[in-house]
């Protein structure tokens, strides 16, 4: 079994528009909901082998709160300049192309890729994978090489305001 888990980066900030896309980060709801999903998917048992992040300031801050809520330290990360911009062949390239030693890994990147991968992947029809919203993919198969379109099985869509009572 192989497990790969799609995070869509967290709520990010638009305060600074001279700011370069890829340059801006996390604003306060997006500060709030990266640590929460990183220790829910900690308490549900979860714990990636591999994460790898988009370049983006966004998906990088991310993936750093989810690795601290993993006891993970931020050169745990990699960053993989194919997700920033990438399309879901791209995706599926860089998933396959992973070592198979990793049984999950997680990448964190942007929409519309994203949600385009996951019902690519999976068959779903999931409109929008939303900001710090966590997809779990699983595949019956032992090697990475072996992914496809359609050969996933959706696991579970994870989000914050799933778990926001207020």
């Amino acid at each position: 079994m192989k497990y790969l888990f799609l995070t869509r980066h967290a709520k990010s900030s638009w305060g600074n528009p001279g700011l370069a896309d890829i340059d801006r980060p996390l604003n306060k709801r997006g500060k709030k909901a990266a640590p929460f999903m990183g220790k829910l998917i900690m308490d549900k048992g979860e714990k990636p082998e591999l994460l790898i992040s988009s370049p983006a300031y966004r998906a990088f801050l991310t993936a750093k709160a989810f690795g601290e809520a993993m006891g993970l330290v931020e050169n745990d990360i990699i960053i993989d300049r194919t997700i920033y911009g990438a399309g879901a062949q791209q995706l599926l390239e860089l998933v396959q192309n992973q070592d198979d030693l990793h049984k999950s890994i997680m990448l964190f990147g942007h929409n519309p890729t994203f949600t385009s991968f996951v019902n690519l992947l999976t068959g779903s029809n999931i409109m929008n994978v939303v900001t710090c919203g966590v997809v779990r993919i699983d595949f019956e198969f032992s090697s990475w090489t072996d992914i496809d379109f359609g050969s996933g099985r959706l696991a579970y869509y994870e989000y914050p305001k799933k778990y926001d009572n207020s």
